[in-house]
Order: C-alpha cells, then structure tokens, then sequence
C-alpha cells in the first residue's frame, strides 16, 4: 500500500550524494554499448528484484529493459528491437516473479477508477495477470509473433521466487502455461 503524503519524503538529493560518492571509484567508462553476452532481459519494474544481482551479471554484459509485470509491450518491442539489429544481442531472458503487483488489480476496476477520479479511460493496456507462468508464457509468444524481432532462437522465460530467490523456468511446450 502506499504511504500517506505526510509520510513522504522525497529522495533525490540523498540519490545525488550517492552518485558523488559511486563516480568517486567510476570504473565503467571503458564498456562498449554493444552487450557483451548479447542477451538482452525483459522484466518487471519490481524494486525486490535487482536484476543483475539475480542473473550474477555484471554492467556491459546485457540490456535490461523493465516496466510493470515485465509486459511484452509495443515500447519493449521498440527496445528490443534496437538491441537487436543495432547493438548486436541474439538472446532474450524474460524474467517475472511471483507477488507481483499486476497480480492484485484488474484492469476494468483500475481503468473505471481513473477515469472516476480524473475524467479520462487510459488508453493503455493494464495487462494484469493471475499466473506469472501462463504470463511469461504469453510473453515468449509474443516475441515469437511480432515481425520485429530478428533473432527468436533463444527466447527462455522464467519465473523469479521472491520468497526464495530462485527462478523457475516456462518452457514453451507445456500447454497449462507453468
């Protein structure tokens, strides 16, 4: 749930100290912008998950590309797209979990209560799910449909634990989508 407005307190200048303090040791300014494992992570936004801390990947090595639920969008078809044929990546890991907040709304009451409160239906898509598997699962079709992206050969989908840490892989073949 989110806090109240008298509980908040915004954080961008203790982020800005922080970025002093990280390009004191900067040490990145030789990685090239091409990936070097020319992989490419699609996954959701959610702040329990530090990507490259999961996959034991390291900067320069992937493109990570997230938003809410980790959705296949017309925008991440748009990254994916550019990382692709212009920056060279061949793999694609999709990377959902468990918990996640597109779990606990429906897109019809969500859209009904913006337009309540604010006058206007979003004309987005919510694409909220009941599975993370059967979604993941949707996702990789997704991919394998769209005329955009090249290199389809290594798509894998997984399912992050955020209880446990562990992911959990969606095979293609498996028709109840876990």
């Amino acid at each position: 749930m989110p806090s109240s407005e008298n509980d908040f307190t915004p954080s961008t200048d203790e982020l800005l100290e922080n970025n002093r303090r990280y390009a004191v040791g900067f040490d990145d300014s030789h990685l090239q912008v091409n990936p070097k494992r020319q992989l490419a992570v699609v996954g959701c936004m959610d702040s329990r998950m530090d990507t490259f801390e999961i996959l034991g990947l390291r900067h320069g090595e992937a493109h990570i590309i997230r938003n809410a639920g980790g959705v296949i969008t017309d925008d991440v078809i748009r990254s994916l797209c550019l990382s692709q044929r212009f920056l060279g990546t061949r793999e694609i890991v999709l990377l959902h979990h468990t918990d996640c907040g597109l779990m606990r709304v429906t897109e019809d009451s969500f859209k009904a209560e913006l337009e309540a409160e604010i006058g206007i239906k979003p004309w987005w898509a919510l694409e909220s799910f009941s599975d993370p598997h059967a979604d993941v699962l949707q996702s990789m079709r997704r991919l394998r449909a769209t005329p955009f992206i090249t290199h389809k050969d290594h798509i894998r989908g997984f399912v992050y634990n955020v209880e446990t840490g562990l992911l959990e892989e969606v095979l293609e073949n498996n028709t109840n989508g876990s």
